[in-house]
């Protein structure tokens, strides 16, 4: 496969992946500002930062209000990493790599950004905010669902897997170091039901509150909470999980392509080092320095993904 087209794949599933995981965000914001007697601007900067976009939403604003920044992540032309911008990147990248795309996923995308656009043409009313953030996680589901019912398994769907795991475990890894480090406000309020509050909404944030009910039965504790989004092999937004279906992309690549690459051992090393991980040892070393190592290897991996399949050629 040209190295373009397998960055043309790779990156629109990064793109769709983001796009839903911004309105996760946006949606987890609304919620923990509401645990907030005050205006709830630190929930606002944590999502932000979250994001990924807080140079860019700093060199525009100077505060943290739900209006600025919900516009902001949604619909500003000015943030590359805004939903309206993601989603019209995946469809340039798909109209790119439109040979290598069933109908059904080329039309989902195409039809996606139409409606998107339109939802988006001007600033969301809180009243309609939910509806459209539902729509937005239902856009971005409707093209992974016709991927995933009509695509091969071959080479092309490897690199579209590669960039939805890839950017859904380095979200996965932001939305806990953020709520760690930046979303309590004390360590007073440790264990206090604001805290739980928080720690739901972002189980929330992931899609994760009913399966990890069905696990623990309703037992919310960081910890636990924790070893759910990072070390848990059966949940799909986990770290554990995204690493070990990466792993799996990749060796399926390699063998197809009848050689070895740099990224495939980088990604057995993460992998192993996830599987023979506990949640005390994490915590005992410190939640943030696990998290931010993880992000670190996370995106060491994409780069070598990038030179090792010529994305740039």
């Amino acid at each position: 496969m040209l190295g373009r087209t397998a960055s043309g794949l790779f990156w629109m599933f990064r793109q769709l992946e983001r796009s839903e995981n911004t309105a996760r965000l946006v949606e987890a914001g609304m919620r923990m500002a509401l645990t907030r007697a005050a205006s709830g601007e630190n929930e606002w900067a944590s999502v932000v930062t979250t994001a990924g976009a807080g140079d860019a939403y700093r060199e525009t604003h100077d505060g943290y209000d739900a209006d600025r920044v919900i516009d902001f992540l949604l619909r500003d032309k000015r943030n590359p990493s805004s939903v309206l911008n993601l989603f019209e990147a995946a469809r340039n990248n798909a109209r790119m790599v439109r040979t290598a795309l069933t109908r059904e996923v080329w039309e989902n995308v195409n039809e996606g950004w139409l409606i998107l656009k339109d939802a988006l043409a001007r600033p969301v009313p809180s009243s309609h905010l939910p509806d459209v953030l539902s729509l937005i996680r239902r856009r971005s589901a409707l093209v992974r669902g016709s991927w995933n019912g009509t695509a091969l398994r071959n080479d092309i769907y490897c690199f579209a897997r590669l960039g939805t795991r890839i950017e859904r475990a380095d979200n996965t890894a932001r939305i806990l170091d953020v709520k760690y480090y930046v979303l309590l406000p004390s360590t007073s309020n440790v264990g206090s039901s604001l805290d739980n509050v928080q720690w739901e909404s972002i189980l929330r944030s992931a899609s994760a509150a009913r399966s990890f009910n069905w696990l623990f039965g309703g037992e919310t504790t960081p910890m636990k909470i924790a070893e759910f989004l990072t070390l848990n092999a059966q949940m799909p937004r986990s770290l554990r999980f995204c690493t070990s279906d990466y792993v799996r992309a990749l060796d399926t690549l390699c063998e197809l392509y009848g050689e070895r690459s740099d990224s495939r051992l980088l990604a057995h090393a993460l992998n192993e080092d996830l599987a023979g991980q506990t949640i005390e040892a994490v915590f005992k070393t410190g939640l943030h320095e696990f998290l931010g190592g993880f992000i670190m290897r996370n995106n060491a991996l994409s780069l070598q993904i990038e030179n090792d399949y010529r994305f740039n050629a």
